[in-house]
């Protein structure tokens, strides 16, 4: 539905700006980019609209200047608001088919599932992509319920949708991933804690599906 090719789905870039100054937060984000993420998905869990709305903004200027589609977590007003170019719904957001209403057809809508069943689910209401997690325990503050690499592999068969794996993925724990048919990884703590983003986002880069 979206304009969302697969190789974008290489490497996913979900923020966390917890404990890090707007000026830090944005030279990590554009150091990740310049490393090599290839999508990039704006997570703010804590934040008042009008915040989450302002650092959209900043964020979205990185991103169109790489040429790196911007996805919203959860919140389709903000990303309505900025243009970004789609959200990502979790199994407690809003539904995917409404979404898809609201944002049209040209808009990347991403989703995440934990099940054969949920993937199906949101592939027949119109998601673009799904995140599938967590393979490993996660630091972020989001709770985390784990999925076997079987599990993966089967969502990953059961619908022709790109799949991306997502929680606690590292350069030291994704070789669990090999021969899994999925479009890419998700990671948030990887580069964002990383003293190096750029670096990190370089190194991520070359081992996945390597």
């Amino acid at each position: 539905m979206g304009n969302l090719d697969r190789a974008r789905l290489k490497l996913y870039l979900v923020t966390d700006s917890t404990g890090m100054t707007q000026d830090l937060f944005l030279s990590r984000v554009e150091a990740a980019i310049r490393g090599g993420v290839t999508i990039l998905q704006l997570r703010e869990k804590d934040k008042t609209t009008r915040e989450y709305l302002e650092l959209a903004i900043k964020v979205h200027e990185i991103t169109k200047k790489y040429n790196v589609p911007l996805i919203i977590d959860d919140r389709i007003d903000v990303a309505m608001a900025i243009d970004a170019e789609g959200v990502h719904l979790g199994q407690s957001d809003m539904p995917v088919d409404i979404a898809r209403k609201l944002l049209g057809k040209e808009k990347i809508i991403g989703a995440t599932t934990k099940t054969v069943l949920k993937a199906l689910e949101a592939e027949r209401n119109g998601a673009d992509y799904l995140g599938v997690g967590a393979i490993y325990p996660t630091t972020t503050k989001v709770k985390t319920v784990l999925t076997s690499v079987d599990t993966l592999r089967e969502i990953c068969e059961a619908v022709s949708l790109p799949v991306n794996a997502i929680g606690g993925l590292n350069k030291d724990n994704i070789d669990i991933l090999q021969g899994v048919p999925i479009s890419g990884i998700c990671v948030v703590s990887a580069i964002m804690k990383a003293d190096d983003s750029e670096a990190a986002a370089k190194e991520l880069f070359q081992r996945i599906l390597a």
